[in-house]
């Protein structure tokens, strides 16, 4: 929130901050488990294939050390899920990290970026509608993502959010203020 607070005016106080809500680092973390499982059937299909062919010299090695004697090639892609994987949940988590979303009496301010900065702000008098969108497990699990509609500014629409319908309500508060 370093960056909300720093930009905030002289009479200038925050009403609502905004949060990733948990299911969106669920997310990030079935990224690596899905990667991992990838691998793990790539191998593992390829170990049947070889067993199936008569390629394996040696029956009782078991799965991991046939693995050494799988073609490098199957190795190298399987070794790419798993990377990926990685990648996507770094990736992840580096956006939850470096985006700040909050709600002053004067401004929405979204901030998003680690070595890049980009910074959207729409004042609240400038704002003309807020909708929620929100699926099924996110009505369960209380997240959703909000589109905001601003005059002259077109729609900004949110990362998933914890709590939409009390980030709306923020907006509207800060329009009575």
């Amino acid at each position: 929130m370093l960056y909300v607070q720093q930009s905030l005016g002289p009479d200038e106080e925050l009403v609502y901050v905004g949060k990733f809500h948990w299911m969106y680092t669920v997310g990030a973390f079935m990224s690596i488990l899905w990667g991992l499982m990838l691998s793990i059937l790539i191998m593992f299909a390829s170990y049947k294939g070889y067993e199936m062919l008569g390629y394996l010299s040696d029956d009782d090695v078991g799965f991991l050390g046939a693995i050494k004697e799988i073609h490098p090639a199957i190795r190298g892609v399987a070794f790419l899920f798993f990377v990926l994987g990685l990648v996507k949940f770094a990736h992840m988590m580096v956006i939850k990290v470096t985006t700040e979303i909050a709600i002053t009496n004067n401004r929405l301010v979204y901030k998003r970026g680690l070595v890049a900065r980009h910074v959207g702000e729409i004042s609240i008098d400038r704002i003309e509608g807020v909708n929620v969108l929100q699926t099924i497990l996110g009505r369960i699990f209380d997240y959703g993502r909000v589109m905001i509609r601003g005059m002259g500014v077109g729609e900004v629409v949110l990362p998933p959010i914890e709590d939409p319908i009390t980030f709306r309500r923020a907006i509207e508060e800060a329009k009575i203020r």
